[in-house]
């Protein structure tokens, strides 16, 4: 019974979503009833709710669910994750890589849940550097390892296709806690991954 009414909320929501895009193609000047744009409402509102499907996900949960006691204490890497989010500015996309690093403390995660919960806090609207404080949190507070690394690259189209027009531009955001901010730590990171960072 609750699996029909999530059904029928999403029907709903999808419908909703659906209405109010048709309004915009219309108040753009287009004719919704053009073959092009038949079903352009309902693609867009189900593409919406697929890029902003972070929001009913839990990524603590995420990374509980594979959390397993291990002796290792070295740094764990992983790097070139995709990131695809949406600019909570414009609703215009971003897109890059995120790296993302943590010193065990008595736990390790199953590896495959760091993408995941990268995932999670991209699919919402958002801005790069809240979303890489939120995945460094995340896994700080979760995990409670020795020590967190985040860096995010990633390119926007806000200012590739609009504004400033600079094609070639990638902002780069980053977070440290515990061991990764001595230096020394953070360098052997930053270094693994392939910046030059200082």
């Amino acid at each position: 019974m609750a699996y029909q009414h999530f059904e029928e909320y999403n029907l709903k929501v999808t419908e909703d979503i659906k209405e109010r895009y048709k309004q915009i193609i219309e108040d753009l000047g287009e004719d919704v009833n053009r073959e092009g744009l038949l079903k352009t409402p309902e693609r867009a509102s189900k593409a919406m709710q697929f890029l902003t499907q972070g929001y009913s996900q839990d990524a603590a949960e995420i990374l509980k669910s594979a959390m397993f006691k291990e002796s290792y204490n070295e740094m764990v890497i992983v790097k070139d994750i995709e990131v695809y989010s949406l600019c909570e500015h414009h609703i215009l996309p971003f897109f890059g890589k995120a790296h993302i690093a943590y010193i065990p403390n008595g736990q390790i995660v199953g590896l495959s849940k760091l993408p995941r919960i990268v995932d999670v806090f991209a699919r919402r609207l958002q801005v790069q550097e809240r979303l890489t404080e939120q995945i460094l949190e995340c896994i700080n507070t979760t995990l409670k390892p020795q020590g967190v690394a985040v860096v995010i690259e990633a390119s926007h189209m806000c200012m590739m296709m609009r504004g400033v027009q600079k094609q070639n531009s990638v902002t780069t955001t980053s977070g440290f806690r515990g061991q990764f901010e001595k230096i020394e730590t953070r360098n052997e990171f930053l270094k693994l991954i392939g910046n030059k960072f200082s």
